[in-house]
């Protein structure tokens, strides 16, 4: 049923869509009957079967709107709203600072990085600038989607605002990235399908802000509001698969330990992303008929949006790009039209044959899956990140903020890493310069060197623990490679979760550890403190060494779990080791690509200097297998790679980070509104090509379009990207 769902009131006859003018929807795979529960023009609506209770509300665009949760342009670029009573937030509240902080999340919200004249909620998608605060009133949809079990309960949201066409019915994906909640893509495909007046269809693909508090026995609901896990029963966001005796007694070895979904779901979400957004683009169609649709004589609701007269868009960044792009190769019903996405997460299988060659230099290492070169980074990257010290003014600054114990150890592990074979040199300066050097031969660019130190500070170790677990299938019971998640005191000791923090990280979680107080601690930390069990990973000793090195014991069992034998002597791992390598091993296979997109066209922008997701292994290898995979007659995928950007466009107020890098997300928005009107009216879409941006330089000053030109149409020779036989050549 749908819970607080108001009929409007429509006058509809019988006139075909086609007659009004709806685009007809060109891309449907030849002999491919529609999906069962997205009915045809003038039959039932039927509800999926995976999805029970929905909640509705319609917000009015004062108050409370869609897109930015009542807070405007001017609220989203300031401090999130206090709760009334942090020790009992609303869902209301929850959701709204669920907007601030994820639309903050992707975006560099300061003005002289283009926030407001670029893009915003006061600019429009063709890059009008207005004096709106951009709120958009329209209906909210929010449901699980489940096997019946309430394991699973991928959230699912719908958002129409109240300009949607029903003479021009368009849907957009926004499936979250990272592992971020349901309004992960808010500030993403999200805005840019509310500006279009289409419907954006949301799901947290399985992963989410899904914390359980193993002391307390405490977990989150749909709405983010918290209670214990045996009242919430199915409608748990997430439960780990323990029973009260195995947490009892991981609790009292192990105690202020928390369970986190996408980690501790023992489901390996990833392989179902593709899926989890084929949901929501059916609950999309599902609430629209049910908002639109004209009753028929039997108390059914008749369908007026169809697929066959829909322009669907599959969209999102990092891991919402590969959710798409998986939904793609995974559509045998026809729903998607087009992919539009931004810095993907893909990992493709048939790469044996292809070769990438920039310039003259035929890359080294290329299309790996993201666990693999993730391992790699989290030996390397705090050793290497010493090679760019003090240059590296953009690593610098953020690990010095956000963890300045890197820097500091960054000596000790080269030391660690040279005293176990893993790097060359004598000296620090030898063994960093060692460490840059085997990065730079496993994929990563130059382009990317200043990240190295800001993204092992924030990001590679949390991401490493959390897909090790999740490919493969982990329970949180099992501490693998000695690797649990808490709260920390100043010291690195585990202690208990602070109530309000965690009463409201349904707002402030993004969902993998570190954040809102959680963190990863290494359990097997030589320098534990007494009464404690473990330390913070940036804190931590290795048992091996004896040594502050980051828990270099830690990366190297992940490592070598990931590569299926001991990295140091090259032996062979127990018994115990080898099968959590093939559980993982199998987990990877789960969740690589194909590259046969089925004949879709679809955009793919990536920034040269990603160093979270080299491009070397994501989107230029993808480029590539598409090639491989499709026929000359099927190849509509188009590879865009910007020069000056990377992955974390919300770090781009940060020194360092500002006056060397651009915006991505401006052209998010030109390859939807590429998409867009190459799907209604024809337009060609832009060849593959190396777009060559300007940084704005010192970082007080403003960014301008000068600085992010447009696709080209034609481009230059020096600048276009081409694929020969076997071969992908990308421009210097």
């Amino acid at each position: 049923m749908i819970v607080a769902f108001t009929r409007r009131t429509f006058t509809l006859t019988s006139l075909s869509l086609v007659a009004l003018g709806v685009p007809v929807h060109a891309q449907q795979p030849p002999g491919n009957a529609y999906d069962h529960y997205v009915g045809h023009f003038g039959s039932k609506n039927v509800k999926p079967p995976y999805i029970s209770e929905i909640s509705a509300k319609y917000y009015d665009g004062d108050s409370d709107d869609l897109l930015t949760g009542g807070l405007g342009k001017t609220g989203l670029a300031a401090a999130a709203p206090l709760f009334a009573d942090p020790l009992a937030p609303t869902p209301e509240e929850l959701r709204r600072n669920a907007i601030h902080t994820n639309y903050r999340a992707v975006l560099d919200i300061l003005p002289a990085g283009g926030y407001g004249t670029l893009y915003g909620p006061n600019v429009t998608n063709a890059g009008a600038v207005t004096a709106s605060e951009g709120k958009i009133p329209g209906w909210e949809y929010l449901t699980y989607a489940d096997d019946g079990t309430g394991r699973k309960n991928v959230t699912l949201m719908v958002q129409i605002p109240d300009s949607f066409d029903l003479k021009q019915p368009c849907i957009v994906t926004a499936t979250s990235s990272g592992s971020r909640g349901i309004y992960g893509a808010i500030g993403a495909s999200g805005e840019w399908g509310l500006k279009q007046g289409c419907a954006v269809a949301y799901t947290d693909k399985g992963t989410g802000n899904g914390l359980h508090d193993l002391m307390t026995d405490s977990v989150g609901l749909i709405d983010g509001t918290r209670t214990d896990a045996v009242t919430a029963g199915e409608r748990s966001h997430f439960t780990a698969d323990v029973t009260e005796a195995a947490r009892a007694t991981f609790n009292a070895a192990t105690p202020n330990r928390v369970a986190y979904k996408h980690a501790h779901s023992q489901q390996n979400p990833e392989k179902n992303w593709g899926n989890n957004t084929l949901q929501s683009i059916r609950f999309a169609f599902y609430v629209l008929n049910e908002q639109f649709g004209k009753k028929g004589s039997d108390g059914s609701t008749r369908i007026v949006i169809d697929p066959k007269h829909t322009v669907v868009i599959a969209s999102g960044l990092s891991n919402g790009g590969a959710g798409a792009l998986q939904a793609a190769e995974q559509d045998l019903s026809g729903l998607i039209d087009g992919i539009a996405i931004t810095e993907p997460n893909a990992q493709p299988t048939n790469v044996k044959k292809l070769k990438i060659v920039q310039g003259t230099t035929e890359q080294p290492v290329i299309g790996k899956p993201l666990l693999d070169y993730f391992t790699f980074a989290s030996l390397y990257q705090p050793c290497a990140a010493l090679a760019l010290i003090p240059a590296d003014t953009a690593g610098y600054a953020i690990a010095n903020l956000l963890a300045p114990s890197v820097i500091a150890q960054g000596a000790t592990r080269c030391a660690s890493l040279a005293a176990k074979g893993l790097v060359g040199g004598a000296t620090p300066t030898e063994q960093a310069a060692d460490a840059l050097a085997k990065l730079h031969a496993y994929g990563w660019l130059t382009d990317s060197d200043t990240l190295q130190l800001s993204h092992y500070a924030f990001a590679t170790p949390a991401i490493t623990v959390t897909y090790t677990n999740a490919l493969g299938r982990v329970s949180v019971l099992d501490n693998l490679c000695g690797f649990s998640f808490a709260n920390t005191n100043a010291a690195g000791d585990p202690i208990a979760q602070v109530s309000a923090t965690q009463l409201g990280i349904f707002s402030t979680g993004n969902g993998i550890p570190p954040t809102s107080g959680v963190n990863l601690v290494y359990n097997d930390a030589a320098n534990s403190a007494p009464g404690f069990v473990g330390k913070r990973d940036l804190l931590a000793s290795s048992p091996s060494t004896g040594a502050f090195d980051l828990a270099l014991d830690g990366a190297i069992c992940q490592r070598d779990l990931t590569v299926g034998s001991d990295i140091v002597d090259g032996g062979a791992l127990d018994a115990s080791e080898a099968a959590y390598a093939r559980r993982i091993g199998e987990g990877i296979a789960e969740v690589q690509l194909t590259g046969r997109l089925r004949g879709k066209p679809a955009l793919i922008v990536h920034g040269r200097a990603d160093a979270l997701i080299p491009v070397n292994h994501a989107s230029r290898a993808y480029y590539g297998a598409n090639q491989l995979a499709e026929g000359n007659g099927h190849r509509k995928l188009s590879y865009i790679e910007v020069t000056n950007a990377q992955h974390f466009d919300a770090f781009l107020g940060f020194p360092g980070y500002a006056e060397r890098f651009v915006p991505l997300h401006v052209y998010l928005i030109r390859a939807l509104n590429a998409m867009y009107d190459h799907l209604t009216t024809g337009a060609a879409l832009p060849p593959s090509q190396v777009v060559r941006t300007v940084p704005r330089g010192p970082e007080a000053s403003p960014i301008t379009v000068t600085n992010v030109p447009n696709f080209s149409a034609d481009p230059a020779s020096s600048d276009r990207i081409e694929f020969k036989r076997d071969t992908l050549y990308i421009p210097d």
